[in-house]
């Protein structure tokens, strides 16, 4: 944090009298720890979402295929909870209070 001083002359004394203003800057090192949390699911929730699309067999697109893996458990229910508790993460790191 910077600190600010003020010099102000006080007449009754003759003597100038500093006042130091401290800078406020909402986010504290919790806040920014919280958010590198929330971002770190978020990137991991999109990664576990990625894979071949449903005509893509052995890393060749096939229009004559079908790929059952776009329905696995991992890319329809624990991808898009990942992606959903890191906005919640996100939410909480920024209204969180230093």
């Amino acid at each position: 944090m910077s600190k600010k001083t003020n010099k102000l002359a006080a007449s009754e004394f003759g003597k100038e009298t500093e006042v130091v203003q401290e800078s406020t800057f909402y986010f504290g090192q919790q806040n920014f720890k919280w958010m590198l949390i929330g971002l770190a699911f978020i990137v991991v929730g999109f990664l576990l979402m990625m894979g071949p699309d449903a005509n893509t067999v052995d890393g060749k697109f096939d229009p004559n295929s079908w790929n059952d893996d776009i329905f696995s458990i991992r890319r329809i229910r624990i991808a898009p909870l990942f992606i959903v508790i890191g906005f919640v993460i996100e939410v909480y790191a920024i209204l969180k209070r230093k």
